[in-house]
Parts: C-alpha cells; structure tokens; sequence
C-alpha cells in the first residue's frame, strides 16, 4: 500500500468520492510499546475497541501477547490472526456453545464470570466426555465497581455485588486452577483514581471471601485526548495501579493485569468526509451515526476536526472558526451529531473534513444502512490529532499563574 504523509495528500492524489478510513500503524505501535513498557503488569487488547486484523498484528509485533475477546467471533478472528496468542474470553455472560468451541477448539483457558451460573456453565461446557471439569481454567470473577469518574458508564450490566462475591470467589476457587478478580472502571476513566476506588472494593471482597487470588485484573478505561477531555497522564494511572496493587492481599506470585481498548487504538484512525450541503452551522457530510461517528450521534462524542486545504502556515493562527454541527448522508434524522465542531467559518460544499482519533469503536461500530457505509482505506505517516505518547503532551494540570512567594 502506498504511504501518504497526511490527509490532505490523500486528498490531493485521490479526491475520494466515498469517506476514508486513515491508517496510523506507528502509532498503534508507539501506543502498545507503550502499554508494555510502562504498565507494571501484562496488557490485554481490548478486541472490541477495534477489530481489524491489521491492527492486532501491529499490536502483537509491538509486544502484545494477550487478547481480551468478548465473542466467540473474536476468538476465531483473533486465533486465525495470530496463532500464537493468548486468548481470554472476558465477556461475563456466554453462551454455553461458545464456552465450548472456545475452550475446545481454540484453545481459551481463561474465562470471567459475575455470577454462580455462568459458572455452572463454565464448568459443563468445558467438561470431558466423562463430565470432569479440567484443571487448566483461570477464571476471573467480576465485581461491580463505580464509573463516576469515567465518561461512559459500564457500572450497570455486568458485575458481581460486593454482598454477592465472597459466595462466588468461594466457588470459583474450588474449579479455577488460577483464579482472578476483575472489574471495569467505565469507558474514558478522567481520574486515577477510579482505580484505587475500585481496588479497595477488591480488598474488601477478597478479606471477606478468604481465598487466595492469583491475578488482579484492572479492566480498561484508559484515556485518549479529546476536545474538552484533558485527562492526567497515563504514567499517573499506572503509578497509583501499582501502588495499590502492592498492598493487596494476593499470591505472592499474583499477576497484575489491564485491558486497553481505546487507548491502544484511538491513535490508529482516523476520517476524511466531504462537506455535500451547508445550512447555515448545520454541515451534511457523507459519514455518519450508522457509521463511524456512532459515538459523536449516540453519546454526545467530540472529537477533533479540521478543514484540508492549502493553507500558509504562518496564516493557521489567524482562521476565525465557528462551530458546527453534522448531519451523516441517511434519510434518518438521528442521523446527527451536535458537536460542537469547531471549523473555519468559510468551510463550503466541496470540501473535506478530516475527524481525528476515530480508531476507538468508529471503524468497529460501522453499518451499511441505508446503503452507506463503504470506505476506502488509506496509510498515512504524519501524527494523529492528538496523542497519549509522544512525550510532548503538556500535563494539563500544569498552570501557567505563578504566584510569587516573595
């Protein structure tokens, strides 16, 4: 595939007809090198974030080695991809023929769990002929924990209660060969300590269950930079993980693990679309809410954008911008996203817009409806938007009011 050095090249050599989809594979290589550098545990990529086969054997080329999975599709595409890999099928609420093609044919040993049935299930479908359950199983019990620091909330579905756990870590220890605790702050946790929170709740389960645990399983939640979401730098979220991991009362040779999604892809991707109508601030471009803009429709998302013109460098500065709103190319009117975006106030029909930091769910909540949804693929080589990892990045609680002590 040919490398353009950036969106508007892309647009210069291609002026596509249809949105396109800007592949960013060193920074999902930086991202991941990351992660396995400076986490103090193993990190599993969070399929779900961003399915595409390419991605993953970037990811695993940079270090990655272990695979959350959430569907039996994923472990097919995931063991296809890469056969050596670890896989573990996270999802709490399984169907018992996936339990069984997974363990059986793919080879998954690790499996979570928030209730005494799915255990149950757990331990049929993995059975021998004989109905022995085997001795390989590392199961991970999920507890309940709060998203008030997160963007989107994951409090609600799944989740073991903490009057609930101790009955389920009990029987959970008398199967699993390695048994874990896991949990999941929310999408876009804003705070590290939404982590030391929901640790806190682990020790607790753990002192009330008094069982052994071999595995610490923090989730994902990690965040990306986004206009109006500023979070700390991720080195502070690793830090106090560490910190409160260490006083916990686990194994001695316990692991510590996380699930990065977002923040191992959203660097990835992102978007050109075409400008096909303007109403006043109301922009009518050719991707959309059934596309990859499913999260600035259904959950208010913003994320950066920016006009691809020829433009004096030393002119950048002085654009008077206006905010915008977008209408996708369907017949829907949910079909919209309220933005604001901020663009220049002269943006017209003809022109392209690049959407940055669309590697998180954008490409994998795509649909053909109405009969949109085709794009072309391009690879580009400058920076994304916006990055966790350059090592540029000012730490936004860093202020510029001195105050003089004299």
């Amino acid at each position: 595939m040919h490398i353009h050095h950036d969106a508007l090249a892309v647009v210069r050599a291609s002026a596509p007809e249809q949105p396109a989809i800007l592949n960013r594979p060193h920074a999902a290589a930086r991202a991941a090198r990351f992660f396995v550098e400076k986490f103090p545990g193993k990190s599993l990529y969070a399929v779900k974030a961003n399915p595409s086969a390419d991605l993953i054997r970037i990811l695993w080329d940079s270090g990655v080695t272990h695979y959350d999975v959430a569907s039996i599709v994923e472990v097919r595409l995931v063991r296809e991809t890469l056969p050596d890999a670890t896989l573990c099928f996270m999802h709490p609420v399984k169907a018992p023929s996936a339990i069984r093609e997974a363990y059986h044919s793919y080879g998954v040993r690790v499996f979570s769990l928030d209730s005494l049935e799915e255990l149950e299930k757990i331990k049929a479908a993995t059975a021998d002929a004989d109905g022995n359950v085997p001795e390989d199983l590392t199961l991970c019990v999920r507890l309940r924990v709060s998203s008030e620091y997160s963007e989107l909330s994951l409090a609600s579905k799944f989740g073991c209660d903490l009057a609930n756990a101790a009955e389920l870590l009990q029987a959970t220890r008398q199967v699993a060969d390695s048994l874990g605790v896991c949990f999941h702050v929310g999408s876009q946790s804003m705070s590290p300590h939404a982590y030391v929170q929901a640790l806190e709740r682990v020790r607790a389960a753990i002192v009330d269950a008094s069982v052994l645990v071999d595995i610490i399983d923090v989730g994902g939640g990690f965040p990306s930079i986004y206009p109006g979401m500023e979070p700390p730098p991720l080195e502070d979220y690793f830090g106090v993980i560490d910190r409160t991991y260490e006083s916990l009362p686990v194994s001695y040779s316990a692991e510590l693990w996380c699930e990065p999604g977002r923040a191992l892809c959203a660097e990835y991707n992102s978007m050109i679309v075409r400008v096909e109508r303007r109403r006043g601030t109301e922009l009518y471009i050719n991707d959309g809410a059934y596309g990859a803009l499913f999260d600035a429709a259904h959950v208010g998302w913003r994320f950066p954008v920016r006009v691809l013109r020829d433009q004096v460098a030393n002119d950048e500065a002085e654009i008077e911008l206006e905010p915008f709103s977008f209408y996708g190319p369907t017949c829907d009117d949910m079909d919209h996203m309220e933005g604001p975006f901020e663009l220049p106030v002269d943006v017209k029909v003809g022109d392209y817009i690049e959407v940055g930091m669309l590697g998180a769910y954008g490409a994998a909540m795509k649909t053909a409806f109405n009969g949109f949804g085709a794009t072309d693929v391009f690879e580009v080589s400058d920076e994304p938007m916006a990055s966790q990892y350059r090592g540029d990045r000012r730490d936004p609680r860093v202020s510029d009011n001195v105050v003089s002590l004299r």
